[in-house]
């Protein structure tokens, strides 16, 4: 497993858990962080043991955005990974999900800030869980700057354009309660149970098959912006070789058998 000194990569069960791991700054965005991150899609995607990533940060924060203080000219921690950077210039932006999509489920477990740059990584997972205390919104405004991590087209396709314009026109900060009530996430549990109820959605998404589970996040995401006709008529190219496959048979016996089902990828 990779990971570097600002991003940690565990292993429970079939998920791939990803922290970001720097406290003291409450995770903002770092070189070594973003490295870790896009490390650690490319890992998911790669090894077919991984079944679903859990994203999350230490410390008591999810991610507070970017370092300003690099940004206003004062450094970056981690110089030595910038031929990464020069090698693949957009790295950054498939790190934050802007520009790469994983094939597996990717489920954001916040707690504390998840603000700027954190909310703007947070509408490229899939599934959202935050602790009751936790604060979110795109603060960008506020400093002068645009919200560039793909917000502007995302967010209205994922809220009502209502929400999503208050949010990025004030710039003001969300409480998780009212972030679940416009659907920026989708549960709120008490501080601290972020992380175990991701945890327990990755075990029931882990449980399914996962030519299905990866054929079904894909059918949603490529039919997202088709007409209706359009959109079915690529559901189906993507559902019925499902069908066909070893583990839908699989899934059938064991569910005749009243067991566990046991699927092999095939």
């Amino acid at each position: 497993m990779g990971g570097t000194e600002h991003l940690t990569v565990e292993r429970h069960g079939a998920t791939l858990v990803l922290t970001m791991n720097r406290p003291e700054a409450k995770n903002a965005l770092s070189l070594p962080l973003l490295v870790g991150l896009y490390d650690g899609w490319l890992e998911a995607d790669a090894d077919d043991t991984i079944r679903s990533v859990v994203l999350t940060g230490a410390g008591g924060d999810f991610c507070a955005g970017m370092d300003l203080k690099a940004l206003a000219g004062k450094g970056m921690a981690g110089d030595h990974y910038r031929d990464r950077l020069k090698a693949d210039p957009d790295l950054h932006w498939k790190a934050m999900l802007r520009h790469h999509r994983p094939r597996k489920p990717v489920i954001a477990a916040v707690e504390g800030y998840c603000v700027a740059g954190g909310t703007e990584i947070l509408q490229g997972t899939d599934i959202r869980v935050a602790g009751e205390g936790a604060t979110f919104g795109l603060f960008e405004v506020k400093r002068g700057l645009f919200p560039i991590g793909g917000s502007t087209v995302r967010l209205p396709r994922q809220i009502p354009r209502t929400h999503a314009l208050e949010m990025l026109l004030t710039g003001r900060p969300y409480a998780a309660e009212e972030a679940a009530r416009i659907g920026l996430i989708g549960r709120v549990v008490p501080d601290g149970t972020a992380l175990a109820a991701a945890l327990e959605i990755a075990e029931r998404i882990n449980a399914c098959g996962p030519l299905a589970v990866e054929a079904v996040k894909a059918s949603v995401y490529e039919t997202a912006e088709m007409a209706e006709t359009e959109g079915l008529a690529s559901e189906l190219l993507r559902g019925w070789p499902i069908f066909d496959t070893a583990d839908a048979k699989e899934g059938a016996r064991a569910f005749a058998e009243k067991r566990a089902a046991v699927y092999r990828r095939e």
